[in-house]
């Protein structure tokens, strides 16, 4: 039986996924798995039967993926499984930081109580609401990952021109892309060429306040800048300048901060990127295959901190170690296990042999992080 603690309330439909051989709750003091959502566990002390940790979405900020990695515990997100979700809610953005939608909304209650004159004074009224179409507007995607290429292909659909950046760009991913959808390996083109700038990068010490004032400079003025991915992508007293000097017409987060709450030509949206029940179906549904593909046969899916290694289940005993990617531990691992394969990632190595040899001796090998025997 494997214990399987939930730091979040976690779809069933994904739990029931693991069937019989686990044990599911909020209050588990030694687990060997870990679903969470959004949940901080930075200082949550880590028990030593913990093997696999899975985000129910793409971000993982809320793990401690270093402590995690010298610990030997794979943690894994689920890339794509909320990307339509996410694009939805951006297009909605897109379209109502166009249009005004919510200043006319909050405009048109103010006039409660007038009665029969109503209709006359939203038609003189309404003028003030007046916004662009977005057909035939310039779009720049800033990530063309997952959710990154649907925004992109939706907005092309709807009529806009799209130029997409991403350094990181496979060709599997540019084929994900609709013909017609540009693609630059210079940030400063999306910045010249955009009537809206759509961001879809992770935070990284690299990507953190990526829109900026020397960025904003490069922008057309009134441009509409949208940020569904995580609020360090932005400098938010650069962008309330930006809109104070009509340089942005508006800025859409769905990461609100104290200092954008309330602001003119700010929509601040409370985190509901991923709020369907379709997301979080299949986002659990991910976690729940994933963490019990690795407990079950070793196979590492999607993980943010170890190879990707898939096995099928062994027909016998199965030995695995997360080690150093180190040649010398390498050797001594492989010394113990016959016929053994590595798998590497940057400063981990991860090597597996379907062997009934003793692997005890293993754990006591500097640099060894995590052996586990699968029976």
């Amino acid at each position: 039986m494997y214990n399987i603690l939930t730091l979040n309330k976690i779809a069933k439909i994904g739990l029931n996924r693991l069937g019989d051989n686990y044990a599911v709750s909020d209050n588990c003091a030694a687990p060997e798995g870990v679903i969470v959502r959004s949940a901080a566990m930075h200082d949550m002390e880590l028990p030593e039967s913990l093997l696999a940790i899975a985000r129910a979405g793409a971000g993982t900020n809320n793990i401690p993926i270093d402590k995690c990695t010298d610990k030997g515990i794979v943690v894994f997100n689920t890339p794509g499984a909320n990307a339509n979700a996410v694009k939805e809610l951006v297009l909605t953005g897109m379209l109502m930081c166009s249009r005004n939608v919510l200043g006319g909304i909050e405009w048109e209650k103010s006039l409660k109580g007038n009665g029969d004159q109503v209709g006359k004074m939203v038609e003189k009224g309404k003028s003030q609401f007046v916004g662009p179409e977005i057909m035939g507007k310039t779009l720049g995607v800033i990530g063309l990952g997952a959710i990154g290429a649907l925004v992109a292909n939706a907005a092309q659909a709807l009529g806009m021109n799209v130029i997409g950046y991403d350094p990181f760009l496979t060709p599997a991913a540019a084929a994900r892309l609709n013909d017609g959808i540009k693609t630059t390996d210079k940030l400063d083109d999306i910045y010249a060429a955009s009537d809206y700038v759509t961001v879809h990068v992770p935070l990284t010490p690299d990507t953190k306040a990526l829109i900026n004032a020397e960025s904003l400079a490069k922008m057309k003025d009134g441009v509409r800048i949208l940020n569904f991915s995580r609020d360090g992508l932005v400098n938010s007293a650069d962008i309330l300048a930006g809109i104070k000097s009509g340089k942005i017409a508006a800025y859409v987060t769905d990461f609100a901060t104290d200092d954008l709450l309330c602001e003119q030509g700010v929509i601040a949206i409370p985190h509901l990127g991923a709020s369907t029940p379709e997301s979080e179906d299949n986002c659990a549904i991910m976690a729940a295959d994933q963490v019990k593909a690795y407990i079950e046969t070793g196979a590492i899916i999607n993980s943010v901190n170890m190879p990707r290694v898939e096995l099928a289940k062994a027909e016998g005993t199965r030995v695995t170690v997360i080690h150093k990617n180190d040649e010398a531990v390498t050797n001594a691992v492989k010394a113990v296990l016959a016929n053994a394969n590595t798998w590497v990632r940057g400063n981990v190595a991860y090597t597996v042999a379907d062997t009934d040899a003793d692997a005890a001796s293993l754990e006591s090998v500097d640099g060894v992080m995590r052996v586990r025997v699968i029976k």
